[in-house]
């Protein structure tokens, strides 16, 4: 059977599948493995660095005519990336984490889809009111940052569904498999965003120190917290955390972040720590069900693969 619903009949592709735009590992080649497989590759642009998009987008047009989207952190970007972005024409431009307000209308204007994920029902109602075109329900399971004080994906996604109909909805958090797809179109979802199965493959932008850290994972073994972006310096509101797999300066600092923000020299040594080559430049961002992922395939073969494996979940679950 065919697993036909508003997201796809929106973006004309073929399996309800949609890349996260994860800052700095979607890039362009990724994209475009997943826009070729028959989902919405979608390029993780973050900040909307000019240099970093000149060098991916051509990258992505290696989809060859197939749809795909660009990805922000809306707290990190101005009006500028935003119109960078659309002079290449993306079918979507998708807003994370940060008030979207400024951007909507523009993106809207533009004839662009936009999609705007939440983590609670206030970021929800907002992007109904501001006339998002899909809304990504993300729950607490995710890899990377989300909400300190969020909702787990079950519970969190059919509320939203219920919300923002007729707006089709994604769910995101903890999918990784086609089984997680089938669970997201049964609580009422158009569709998954799936990331960390994403970063195993062979066209992420990831060190291969960070892929084998996921496919050997656990879910256990990952940790919401603010720790790690506090020692790098970066300027992540506090309503999100993130989502990592274990790390030494974790282990160190865990409850004790006002004192390490006041602590210059902790900062300082983990800039050192990073210039030589001790720990991984960025941290090893991976969602709970990591411990479905065991292979670094390529990512239009896992497109193809997560969309079998949701069919034949809803086949079993149908003749139950």
């Amino acid at each position: 059977m065919a697993l036909t619903t508003r997201f796809t009949e929106l973006f004309g592709v073929q399996h309800p599948i949609a890349l996260a735009p994860m800052g700095g590992s979607a890039g362009g080649s990724l994209a475009a493995a997943v826009s070729r497989g028959g989902g919405l590759g979608m390029l993780g642009s973050a900040n909307g660095d000019p240099e970093w998009l000149a060098r991916e987008l051509p990258l992505v047009a290696e989809a060859a005519g197939k749809p795909w989207g660009i990805g922000f952190l809306t707290w990190q970007i101005d009006i500028g990336a935003i119109e960078r972005a659309l002079e290449h024409q993306p079918r979507a431009v998708m807003l994370s984490f940060g008030d979207p307000s400024p951007f909507a209308e523009r993106i809207r204007a533009a004839g662009t889809v936009l999609i705007l994920q939440v983590t609670d029902l206030e970021e929800a109602k907002r992007a109904v009111d501001l006339g998002a075109d899909v809304i990504v329900a993300q729950g607490t399971e995710s890899g990377g940052h989300g909400a300190r004080q969020g909702r787990s994906t079950l519970p969190f996604v059919p509320v939203v569904v219920d919300l923002a109909a007729p707006v089709p909805v994604l769910a995101a958090g903890g999918i990784a498999d086609g089984r997680g797809v089938a669970a997201a179109l049964a609580l009422g979802a158009a569709g998954a965003l799936v990331g960390t199965r994403f970063q195993a493959t062979t066209e992420a932008l990831v060190d291969p120190s960070t892929a084998k850290a996921i496919v050997e994972g656990h879910g256990d073994d990952t940790e919401r917290n603010r720790v790690l972006d506090i020692a790098r310096g970066s300027r992540w509101p506090s309503k999100y955390t993130a989502r990592t797999l274990g790390h030494r300066y974790l282990d160190q600092w865990r409850g004790r972040e006002a004192e390490l923000a006041a602590d210059p020299r902790a900062r300082q040594d983990y800039q050192h720590d990073v210039a030589q080559g001790n720990i991984p430049s960025l941290p090893m961002w991976a969602g709970e069900a990591v411990d479905l992922i065991t292979d670094l395939p390529s990512a239009a073969d896992l497109v193809a693969t997560l969309a079998a494996q949701a069919e034949e979940a809803l086949d079993r679950a149908g003749r139950r």
